[in-house]
């Protein structure tokens, strides 16, 4: 009897010992606020395309290397000092990292020069969307005085067509053109490379199911740039780049970005009052490695930037919390960029 109140007692006391240890496992975390995020944020932003196609300008593998090639040729300048590449550096995410950059002969443009990389995707080309797509983006620097100063489409097809390779490169890419070196195969040739220019990050993989991809203050951070607003500019698989916006809707926005000039955006273009101060909200992707910031490149530190355009965008001050937060999820925006570009 004594022994079996001994062994009643043993089992009893190992019972609760591995009851006491079971309470104080931590709790499992509940991922279901997780998943409304990422369904309501795979709504918003929707799945990244492996390559941004164009119907009237097909890619092909030998189209896209002409591209190439035709980005980084510096033969394509006045003075054979410039390339597509020296103001979107494909190593330094697409930019050259400075508020405006330097051209041919030395001048400064009078916008910030935006990134390449996913450009192909947004609803028009330039701050100010004066042209409808990369092909025709990919033609005005080339002629721009201020750039790469070439002073004629004639003069451009001239010079390539003096080189042995190009000639043989565009006869392969455009076999059934009896000129195949014209400005609009130059044109065609650079914006089907620049619509390969697409990068996925961490963010895509949250978007696609994957809760993991992102940390609990990269979902914060998320879940603050849709209640807030910030999505209202910045959506769509750019996560910008598809609508214009008026850049001071509470506030002139001169007066906290230090610019050196008032910049009148799309009303230059088209003389349109409604237009003063619009411009093409730009892409997000990779913004923390795009600064520095702005039309005119006037703020370098990427919270700053947030929390202006918290203030005039918004009308909203943003709690140190939040900026940091913000942050964080716009730090997940940044891509590998792949080595064989």
């Amino acid at each position: 009897m004594r022994k079996f109140l001994l062994l009643t007692i043993l089992i009893t006391s190992v019972f609760s010992c591995t009851t006491n240890k079971k309470e104080k496992q931590p709790k499992v975390e509940d991922n279901s606020a997780y998943v409304a995020l990422q369904k309501t944020a795979s709504s918003m932003f929707g799945v990244l395309p492996t390559s941004a196609k164009s119907k009237d300008n097909p890619l092909t593998k030998k189209k896209v290397a002409l591209g190439k090639k035709l980005f980084l040729d510096k033969r394509l300048s006045k003075d054979n000092t410039q390339s597509c590449n020296t103001c979107h550096n494909l190593k330094t995410y697409g930019v050259d990292n400075l508020s405006t950059s330097p051209g041919n002969n030395g001048g400064f443009g009078t916008r910030n020069s935006p990134t390449v990389f996913n450009a192909a995707l947004h609803v028009a080309q330039f701050w100010d969307g004066r042209e409808p797509d990369v092909e025709a983006q990919a033609g005005g620097p080339i002629l721009n005085p201020v750039e790469m100063a070439m002073p004629s489409e004639k003069v451009v097809v001239k010079r390539l067509s003096k080189i042995d390779e190009y000639n043989k490169l565009f006869a392969k890419v455009f076999p059934n053109d009896k000129e195949p070196i014209t400005y609009k195969n130059i044109e065609k040739a650079i914006g089907a490379f620049e619509r390969t220019l697409i990068t996925p990050s961490r963010f895509d993989e949250f978007i696609k199911g994957d809760l993991s991809a992102l940390t609990t203050e990269e979902k914060e951070g998320l879940q603050l740039f849709i209640d807030k607003g910030c999505v209202a500019c910045h959506s769509g698989n750019a996560i910008g780049g598809k609508i214009f916006q008026k850049f001071g809707i509470y506030d002139d926005y001169w007066k906290y970005t230090k610019s050196k000039k008032i910049d009148n955006g799309k009303f230059d273009v088209t003389k349109n009052e409604n237009d003063k101060y619009i411009f093409k909200s730009p892409s997000l992707r990779n913004i923390e490695k795009t600064y520095p910031y702005f039309h005119d490149g006037s703020i370098k530190d990427l919270k700053e930037a947030v929390s202006i355009m918290a203030k005039i965008q918004l009308n909203k001050d943003f709690s140190e919390k939040e900026l940091n937060a913000l942050v964080q999820f716009l730090n997940s925006l940044t891509a590998k960029i792949p080595e064989t570009i």
